[in-house]
């Protein structure tokens, strides 16, 4: 994911060398890519499967489960977008033009801003319902808002939005993935799977 200008890096200078580095992402970026795909997909899964379940003690687990998997995401989203600031990814195809580009880093922006809105925003709406979220069932995390029944429907309303827009952006992303592996038969796609990495 490049969620910055393609030329922002720290600490790397030189056309040649650059362009040599970062033909393959590294086994980090690769490893952090994947994780966070799989957590987000199996949250957004469990999510829709635990949202019309009948008022239980198993329910009310899933809930709890949900959460700590949110907390755990924006965590994971916080060490990611670390991480990137310091290292750069490897350049776009040539063959993209200007306007290609500027779509597949906005994509890729709008995936960083939503692992980052969509477990806060689930954190609010819990706190406007009076539902405080205990970590693991041990941690209390404090609670951003007063109880407040309206303001927490409508946290819920953009919670559940957040989510169909995630989705789509995904799907797009997912779509952008196969145009480039089957359409423009470059190595967008294959860089990034873990068996063809390259030192």
């Amino acid at each position: 994911m490049d969620i910055l200008p393609p030329n922002f890096t720290a600490g790397t200078s030189g056309s040649h060398s650059t362009q040599s580095a970062s033909k393959h992402y590294s086994r980090t970026a690769i490893g952090l890519h994947w994780l966070m795909a799989i957590a987000v997909v199996s949250v957004f899964a469990f999510g829709l499967y635990m949202h019309d379940l009948p008022l239980s003690p198993w329910k009310l687990r899933a809930y709890s489960w949900h959460k700590w998997a949110g907390v755990t995401i924006f965590a994971l989203a916080i060490i990611r977008l670390t991480w990137r600031l310091f290292n750069r990814p490897p350049k776009l195809p040539r063959h993209m033009g200007r306007a290609e580009q500027f779509i597949a880093h906005s994509g890729h922006a709008l995936l960083y801003v939503l692992m980052f809105m969509i477990p806060l925003s689930g954190w609010l709406m819990s706190s406007a319902k009076g539902f405080q979220t205990v970590l693991f069932g041990i941690f209390p995390i404090p609670d951003l808002l007063s109880k407040s029944k309206e303001l927490g429907d409508i946290l819920q309303t953009v919670h559940w939005g957040l989510n169909i827009f995630l989705a789509v952006i995904v799907a797009g992303h997912i779509a952008a993935a196969l145009k480039h592996h089957f359409i423009n038969r470059d190595d967008v796609l294959t860089r990034m799977l873990p068996y063809r990495h390259r030192s």
